[in-house]
């Protein structure tokens, strides 16, 4: 009996502790810098990982594709490129069986709604749901940033700056392009004070901040003038604060 009960916890122990995996998520406000994705290799603990990026929200345009290539290009890393502008003939393997045998995922910038949408109808929104229990890494800029919150202000309509749902990974919302749009900060901060968006984070350009187990667990920038921000609702006023940030180079 003694020993079925040692056999038990030590069983418990193993699989609810020692094969856990840290979740990690880095959305920055805007397009990646190199010294971004050199966070992202450190975060996956592999000596050259694969990362694959998705350029959904761009429509696969082959511009954005040439420009990751040339990012990572004298980098430590085996790149590859999902599309889903595809077809049975050209693709013969899921993006569940090609996406969960990557190290991290980048998910570009563009229209974050029609993304998403896209997404959800090719199944993708469950794999990246995978991808992340299973400890790959998520990361993303604009789009790309926006997706992994539980909503935020969008440009993917006309006119104006509307609301768009993410994917829930963060439960909070978020801005990104904080000072590189002059409607973001006013917008953002006009939802959370009527209760449409919870507190959340908003990010300028050339900022960001890695989430572990979904909580923020460190904040980069590159330069001081790029700053990441808790904004939340106190006594009927927005309030936000500016984060600590450790500044990276190229």
């Amino acid at each position: 009996m003694k020993k079925t009960i040692i056999f038990c916890l030590v069983s418990f122990f193993m699989t609810g502790f020692a094969f856990s995996q840290d979740q990690y998520i880095f959305p920055y406000g805007s397009g990646p810098s190199k010294a971004f994705i050199k966070e992202i290799i450190k975060l996956t603990g592999k000596e050259k990982p694969k990362i694959c990026y998705l350029p959904t929200a761009s429509g696969d345009r082959e511009s954005g594709i040439i420009r990751w290539y040339e990012l990572v290009n004298d980098l430590e890393v085996e790149p590859y490129v999902q599309r889903v502008w595809i077809s049975s003939y050209r693709q013969k393997y899921t993006f569940e069986e090609f996406l969960l045998g990557m190290d991290a995922i980048v998910v570009g910038g563009g229209n974050t709604l029609n993304m998403i949408a896209i997404w959800k109808a090719q199944g993708i929104d469950k794999v990246l749901k995978k991808a992340l229990e299973k400890g790959i890494v998520l990361a993303g800029g604009s789009a790309g940033s926006l997706c992994w919150f539980d909503n935020g202000t969008t440009d993917s309509r006309p006119i104006e700056l509307s609301v768009v749902e993410g994917l829930g990974f963060l439960p909070y919302s978020h801005s990104p392009h904080y000072d590189g749009e002059e409607f973001r900060r006013p917008v953002y901060h006009e939802n959370i004070k009527k209760g449409v968006f919870k507190d959340g984070y908003a990010m300028d350009n050339r900022s960001g901040i890695i989430f572990k187990n979904g909580k923020p667990f460190k904040v980069v920038s590159m330069g001081e003038q790029y700053n990441c921000y808790y904004v939340s609702l106190k006594d009927g006023e927005v309030v936000e604060e500016k984060l600590d940030k450790i500044i990276l180079k190229d």
